[in-house]
């Protein structure tokens, strides 16, 4: 089944570990979120969530002067038994998963005018993915999106940005009991778009939710995925890939909120970087808070370095507020090519530019893989081997 829909825009530094004595309302990585644009101050480039964010090529997204004047068109493909609405702000479930965590998230579910909302049934196992395909056509959009399975349900969801526009989103999966979600979200923008996204998600008790963010197109992107446990058992994987290239700014802020007991979570990250002012951020925070005894993460960033005069900002944190976990760790490491792979491969007789192709494919194949969609994955790799070729 698939449904149109124009959605009218108006509607390298060092990590660290933190252990608390006592749980706080609000710590340094759980600043307190809002849905009034008002409880946030307009951000000057100072402030620790904005330090590393170039505000003047937001477009006015972050200060409130980008006015609602552009249309996005959305296909939304679902197979049989799974739903599709559009809905006004009062819906319940618009907003259930996350309050947004700065001024952006905030401009951008106080100005959008109807939510798209795709469901699956309780119990309903899927065998084809869900696919949102959004399409930018110019201007301003403020856009809110909802993926909610019910207890039991098993889906997969690509969610696939192209085109050239200025967005504000926020994006909420609903993962109930016992549900496994998996959500491959490819952003293939034209060169001159800029997207600002909140993604927010809350995972049921014992249910499973996969993260697979795709950056490639863009002038400046900025992603900020959020977990959150709705019961014990739950379980979070974020993996992401990114392909930075000269004057591009790309930056993916985690937060995962470990506020219940026995929840697992990982997070692995990996860009490559080319080009002049090419520009990588990776933040990854996470908070376990007092009452998530038995919990059990890690995180990574790694960063390939292709060519002079690119930058990397990678700073994983852990704030932990009870000594009774099964474990967290984290990791960050940028870096060139490993001339030992290099010397390898052309010592049996692969060209230096073949050689070099290898390395990268190997480099990311570890999150390529996590996809298992063929024609994504394919299309994936497609776009890896334009972006080397330029990088000749």
């Amino acid at each position: 089944m698939a449904e149109a829909l124009n959605i009218p825009v108006g509607s390298t530094t060092a990590g660290s570990i933190a252990v608390a004595a006592e749980s706080t309302v609000a710590t340094r990585m759980s600043a307190p979120p809002s849905y009034d644009v008002a409880d946030f101050a307009v951000p000057h480039g100072r402030e620790e969530e904005w330090r590393f964010t170039p505000l003047e090529r937001l477009r006015g997204l972050h200060d409130g002067t980008a006015v609602a004047d552009g249309l996005i068109r959305t296909e939304v493909y679902t197979p049989a038994g799974v739903t599709q609405e559009t809905v006004g702000r009062d819906d319940p479930r618009v907003g259930r998963a996350g309050v947004p965590a700065d001024r952006v998230a905030a401009q951008a579910y106080s100005a959008f005018e109807k939510a798209s909302v795709v469901s699956v049934p309780k119990e309903t196992v899927l065998t084809e993915p869900i696919r949102i395909n959004l399409h930018g056509q110019g201007g301003t959009a403020f856009v809110h999106q909802v993926i909610e399975l019910g207890a039991f349900a098993e889906a997969v969801v690509v969610i696939d940005h192209t085109g050239d526009a200025v967005v504000a989103a926020n994006v909420d999966f609903l993962v109930g009991d016992g549900a496994k979600l998996t959500v491959v979200s490819v952003q293939d923008w034209d060169a001159k778009a800029v997207h600002v996204a909140q993604h927010n998600a809350l995972v049921g008790r014992d249910a499973s939710f996969k993260s697979i963010v795709v950056t490639f197109g863009g002038d400046v992107v900025r992603l900020h995925p959020r977990v959150q446990y709705a019961g014990p058992g739950g379980e979070a994987e974020l993996f992401g890939l990114y392909f930075t290239d000269k004057g591009q700014h790309q930056e993916h802020r985690l937060l995962v909120d470990h506020n219940a007991p026995h929840c697992k979570s990982n997070a692995v990250y990996k860009g490559a970087l080319q080009g002049d002012d090419a520009h990588a951020v990776w933040i990854g925070d996470v908070l376990i808070r007092a009452v998530a005894e038995g919990t059990d993460t890690y995180e990574m960033n790694r960063n390939l370095v292709l060519t002079d005069g690119a930058r990397v900002d990678s700073v994983p944190n852990l704030e932990i507020e009870t000594g009774e976990i099964a474990g967290a760790g984290h990791a960050s490491a940028t870096g060139r090519f490993d001339d030992e792979q290099l010397f390898y491969l052309m010592s049996r007789g692969i060209p230096q530019v073949d050689a070099r192709r290898l390395v990268i494919r190997g480099f990311f194949a570890e999150l390529v893989q996590q996809i298992e969609l063929p024609d994504v994955e394919e299309r994936l790799l497609t776009k890896i081997e334009a972006e080397l070729e330029a990088s000749i």
